[in-house]
């Protein structure tokens, strides 16, 4: 009886602030005031208040064995290690220093060696001015030029 009493005056209290806040013209804040007071109601006509004592109270058990129990401190650092694991794997994956899977399987024998391939010297352009820029921009247009005559434009 005493959780329906204050679930009510909850909601009643939110309602009369959402009121004020609609009255100053504040209809976004008011309507968020609204929504929020009508969750202690809602929790308790739903019969979901036992069930937040019941996870509140199970949390404060779990939490007594953590600070007390060996055993709740060797999970932890099993999930920290495994946290740490997952993220810099993450990592490594991102910055491309893991290697690629073969294309064929690994039954097949030893991938055969390839020839390593340099790129070739750029080649003078055609049409290039040879003298530089004197706007101050030092030729930094110099490739969406070329990149615009090879379209056309």
């Amino acid at each position: 009886m005493l959780t329906a009493a204050i679930s009510f005056v909850l909601t009643a209290g939110g309602v009369a602030v959402a009121g004020l806040r609609a009255w100053r013209r504040r209809f976004l804040s008011a309507t968020r005031w609204f929504a929020v007071a009508l969750l202690p109601a809602g929790l308790y006509l739903t019969g979901l208040f036992p069930l937040a004592t019941t996870i509140g109270r199970e949390f404060g058990h779990w939490a007594a064995k953590l600070v007390f129990d060996p055993r709740v401190w060797t999970g932890v650092a099993l999930l920290g290690v495994s946290a740490v694991l997952l993220v810099t794997t993450r990592w490594v994956g991102r910055r491309g220093e893991v290697e690629q899977a073969p294309d064929r399987p690994a039954a097949a024998g030893p991938a055969p060696e390839r020839p390593a391939v340099t790129p070739a010297p750029p080649k003078p352009k055609p049409g290039k001015r040879s003298g530089k820029r004197d706007d101050g921009l030092g030729g930094d247009f110099d490739d969406i030029e070329e990149i615009l005559r090879k379209r056309g434009i």
